[in-house]
């Protein structure tokens, strides 16, 4: 019995130890495994660990650079590109003009300094018809702005214009108006010509001089594409730094002085005196005759401008203004001949926009002018042969014939209206301008290719339609869209946007001898159409 007992005892203690030893081996393969996912655990608190590292290094760099970010960049470049084409058509009426039959022959310099042997003639001129029924142009602009110093800041565009398939200009030049007869200092970059860069504008302005609210600023002026032409090419006016387009539109070397006084009752209003050289004669021996420099001055008066109303006055005034375009790359005449006298001009631009007319904003603007010329005895003569081989002799003075020296009065008036149809991306606009026979206009750097509109003897009508690609803009100014539109010129007098010579009504003229008297040296158009499409992207 002892035995049985004994050996019962020896029993219970052995099965706690077998269950003991079982449970001790789960234990471990528990012990282990947690000792893996500790170990997995550490890895990925190290991968954090790196990741939050990295993390605050970049916003450390963030916040450092946050300051500077902050301040306004030194350089801003922007710019656009454009492509056109046209479509242009015009009636020439009867005239006398030179021609290529034997006339008046003149040897090298009688025409001033650097000119070529000349022959000049004339001959009657049946009327006629002219036109290119497409032209294919590029342009591209890159604008430049930097701030050198707190208050000092300068601005640059260049410029390439050409015709496709021509690297000069003689595609797009004409005879038929003065300012579109060859290239010079006054519209370089403004009439298509190459695929050189050229510089249209660079000036430096010096802002809040000595702590007052005046500015003064040199250099070659962005004197061209002024209000309100800005309208038709879609962009934002000039600002303080423009001039209107109504009287000048022409691109020259200068500097202004300027005033922007803080008055509640007058918002943006500013004033300033502008100077351009219009050319620069070079060195002169004395005692002898020479041609003098020609000089602008002008009084600028913006009394109101905000966005929403604009008025701007101008008087200038162009001092011993040249007898012809010097400098030119094509033609007979490389420098100026004489100086033929002095012109005033005066104008006055109301300009201002109604908003959420209907669907949209209606823009508005009147613009009304005068020109007033101060002639010379200086007259710009061209002898030649007369039909029959009669010999003629004719001076042209500041719009005056030899013989009939006076001054002359001017006027012209532009008025047009824009509505942009915010939704659709979409501006409808039309202008009409008129010209008197003696309006004289600066403004050989205007966009259209048959003649300055602005300068012409007569009416010109205009309609637009400006399609924005509605894209979300990447650019600061980005923006594409397309223009289509229509120019008739109907002109009654000879001589727009020429100085040189007596306007002639243009149904008087004939193309007879009796008619020697009119003599033109531009084949008079009497009128004139262009259709043109443009493609238009802002950067």
């Amino acid at each position: 019995m002892r035995k049985f007992i004994a050996v019962l005892l020896s029993l219970s203690f052995l099965l706690p130890l077998t269950a003991f030893a079982a449970d001790q081996g789960d234990l471990l393969q528990k012990i282990d495994a947690l000792s893996k996912e500790l170990d997995r655990l550490k890895v990925q608190m190290q991968d954090m660990q790196k990741k939050e590292t990295v993390k605050e290094e970049k916003i450390n760099m963030v916040e450092k650079k946050a300051p500077a970010a902050k301040e306004p960049s030194w350089l801003e470049i922007g710019g656009d590109y454009r492509f056109r084409v046209d479509s242009l058509s015009g009636n020439i009426h009867d005239y006398v003009q030179y021609t290529g039959t034997p006339g008046i022959s003149l040897p090298a310099g009688a025409m001033g300094p650097g000119t070529p042997a000349t022959t000049f003639f004339a001959s009657g001129m049946a009327g006629s018809t002219v036109k290119n029924d497409s032209i294919l142009l590029n342009r591209f602009g890159l604008n430049l702005k930097a701030k050198a110093t707190e208050d000092v800041q300068v601005k640059g565009r260049l410029v390439m214009y050409k015709a496709f398939g021509r690297e000069t200009a003689a595609a797009d030049l004409n005879n038929y108006f003065a300012d579109k007869s060859g290239v010079f200092d006054g519209n370089i970059g403004h009439v298509p010509q190459d695929n050189t860069l050229r510089v249209d504008n660079i000036y430096a302005t010096w802002s809040n001089v000595f702590g007052a609210p005046v500015w003064f600023s040199v250099g070659r002026r962005p004197s061209t594409d002024g209000v309100p032409s800005n309208l038709k090419d879609n962009k934002e006016k000039t600002g303080s730094a423009g001039v209107p387009a109504s009287l000048i539109n022409y691109a020259f070397d200068g500097g202004t002085i300027g005033v922007a006084p803080d008055i509640d009752k007058l918002p943006g209003a500013y004033a300033k005196f502008c100077y351009g050289r219009g050319y620069e004669q070079g060195f002169r021996t004395s005692g002898t005759p020479s041609v003098k420099d020609v000089d602008f001055v002008g009084l600028n008066l913006v009394p109101y401008d905000t966005e929403n109303l604009h008025v701007e006055l101008q008087y200038d005034r162009a001092l011993n203004l040249f007898s012809n375009m010097p400098d030119q790359t094509t033609g007979n005449f490389t420098s100026v001949v004489t100086n033929v006298g002095d012109v005033d001009q005066y104008g006055l631009l109301v300009s201002g926009k109604l908003e959420k007319l209907g669907p949209g904003d209606l823009n508005l603007f009147g613009s009304a002018a005068m020109s007033k010329t101060h002639p010379n005895e200086n007259l710009f003569s061209l002898p030649f042969g007369a039909i029959g081989g009669q010999q003629f002799t004719n001076g042209f003075g500041l719009m005056y014939d030899e013989g009939n020296k006076q001054s002359r009065t001017g006027t012209a008036y532009w008025l047009g209206a824009r509505y942009d149809v915010k939704a659709t991306g979409t501006k409808v606009g039309a202008e009409y301008n008129h010209g008197s026979k003696y309006w004289l206009a600066f403004s050989p750097a205007s966009d259209d290719l048959w003649t300055s509109k602005i300068g012409t003897h007569g009416s010109v009508y205009e309609v637009y339609l400006i399609q924005s690609l509605n894209k979300k803009p990447i650019a600061k100014r980005g923006d594409a869209f397309v223009r289509v539109g229509y120019q008739y010129y109907n002109f009654d007098y000879t001589g727009s946007n020429n100085w040189l010579g007596e306007p002639k009504k243009i149904s008087d003229l004939t193309n007879s001898a009796a008619g020697l008297g009119g003599t033109q040296m531009f084949a008079p158009l009497k009128n004139a159409r262009d259709i043109y499409v443009t493609f238009d992207v802002v950067f």
